[in-house]
């Protein structure tokens, strides 16, 4: 909106895709800055006790209890002011990826509220599974079909983009496979925020491949193998604001955390990588960029199935690692918290890079 109001009076100083994102990190991160420590204050009076440490944590965890969570509303709050303050209005791409932002923002919401309202220490008490799951399949099919639509005539409809430049059009099977890159990135998010400052630094590295894919997507020649979609030159201040916010978000969330994003945060976070990816046809990409959050969720699902078979095939269940997701097995190990998040942020830039050269080589 600001864009286009100084556009309209003959300033073009954020006509660039670079100088949107530029504005709209600094404006995200200021955002968080100056709002951060009052935001915490507010939830801390109204919450109170506030999240309920699950029962199926480490006992570490425990000293935890009372810290303030919901920290995602401010969040996703300071992407969507950043964002819109410097996205030009006539940008569908960039007003897809903030519905699927605030799509899955409210599904969030919705659970920790009933978490903090119940102060229920059960590891199920959220929203059911059945009913979370069912809304985000409504959520994807509406997002899947919109970002169907903003594909420029050259790429055909309902079509997937592999690396080494194979696009090829799948029919119905497109909502399918946008049901598991967008819920499979919200939830492995999700699932990825359980210690002090992961989520954030396990984030960023899949936001700076998002963001290269992005450059190579309105660039001509900069990736060979990258699609031209000059119609995603909209994201750049949404990036912009995205990285900023998380930035900004993990000034308060490094260990002692004194906020948690919640899974207000962290859905929406992950409701909006997606659709990004989609958006880029780098939805490949991005799943190996976000290598380390996928191999979370699946320790978490390897877990809980080797669990239900061995029960029916013994009478006993049996586990693989000694406490699922993966973090809750190393801090079990006796790994202190900061080295989980440190060494699996490493793994996260490692597995951003090799996308990266898939990116530009493959």
């Amino acid at each position: 909106m600001l864009t286009d109001f100084l556009l309209s009076h003959g300033v073009g100083l954020f006509v660039g895709g670079w100088m949107q994102f530029g504005a709209a990190f600094g404006t995200a991160f200021l955002i968080m800055l100056l709002f951060g420590r009052s935001f915490i204050r507010a939830m801390h009076k109204w919450q109170k006790k506030g999240q309920p440490i699950s029962e199926n944590v480490p006992e570490s965890h425990r000293v935890k209890a009372g810290t303030p969570t919901m920290g995602g509303v401010l969040i996703v709050t300071a992407i969507l002011v950043a964002a819109i303050a410097f996205m030009p209005t006539h940008s569908v791409s960039g007003w897809i990826s903030l519905l699927g932002l605030a799509m899955f923002a409210v599904i969030g919401f919705m659970d920790d509220y009933k978490k903090v309202t119940s102060q229920s220490k059960k590891a199920s008490n959220g929203l059911s599974r059945s009913f979370r799951l069912g809304i985000e399949a409504v959520f994807v099919i509406i997002l899947a079909y919109l970002i169907n639509k903003t594909m420029p005539p050259y790429i055909p409809e309902y079509s997937i983009a592999l690396p080494f430049g194979i696009i090829f059009s799948v029919g119905i099977i497109y909502y399918i496979f946008a049901y598991f890159v967008i819920c499979g990135g919200a939830n492995a998010t999700n699932i990825s925020d359980g210690l002090d400052g992961m989520l954030a630094k396990l984030y960023m590295p899949v936001l700076i491949v998002l963001i290269v894919a992005l450059y190579g997507a309105t660039r001509i020649g900069f990736m060979d193998t990258v699609l031209f979609l000059p119609g995603a030159s909209g994201l750049y201040p949404v990036l912009g604001a995205a990285l900023g916010a998380v930035l900004g978000f993990l000034w308060f969330n490094t260990k002692p955390a004194s906020i948690f994003m919640g899974d207000t945060g962290s859905l929406a976070l992950g409701g909006f990588m997606g659709p990004v990816a989609m958006l880029l046809k780098s939805e490949i990409i991005m799943g190996i960029a976000a290598g380390m959050m996928v191999l979370i969720l699946l320790s978490s699902f390897i877990q809980t199935m080797f669990f239900k078979i061995t029960r029916i095939s013994t009478g006993t269940g049996k586990r693989i690692f000694l406490r699922a997701p993966l973090h809750h097995h190393f801090e079990e190990l006796g790994w202190p918290e900061t080295k989980i998040v440190d060494r699996f942020f490493v793994m996260s830039v490692l597995f951003s890079a090799l996308a990266l050269m898939l990116l530009k080589f493959a």
